[in-house]
């Protein structure tokens, strides 16, 4: 029986791992994770906020997926995607979600990253 999300995995190419510590916990406001030794060798980060884990691996020939994402829920969505927009990061809206406000953007390696807000404080 399935009992919860322990993290979301995306890729990124050899060397960003830098950029990608700048945009998640800088502009995104998340906390590093320090990934077990043994994980560390191969590369890549780990990020936290809250319950919420994204971690980041190094891949070859990487690719960003162009539909695949995680979608992060916010408080406060407007502010947010102005925080994001402050830093230089993307923001486009879309409104096809009823119950939500929400926004895609993407990491600087081109990775998809949704932000929704649900418009009700009960919507699950």
């Amino acid at each position: 029986m399935i009992t919860g999300l322990d993290h979301v995995q995306l890729a990124a190419p050899a060397g960003s791992e830098e950029r990608l510590r700048t945009y998640y916990v800088d502009v995104l406001g998340m906390a590093e994770v320090l990934k077990p030794p043994v994980l560390a060798r191969r590369g890549g980060c780990w990020f936290r906020a809250g319950a919420v884990q994204l971690h980041v691996g190094i891949e070859e020939d990487f690719r960003a997926a162009k539909k695949a994402h995680p979608g992060l829920r916010v408080t406060g969505i407007d502010a947010y995607a102005a925080r994001l927009e402050a830093h230089g990061a993307p923001v486009t809206w879309d409104s096809a979600l009823p119950g939500y406000k929400r926004f895609y953007s993407q990491d600087p390696v081109g990775n998809r990253l949704e932000f929704l807000e649900p418009l009700q404080a009960d919507t699950p």
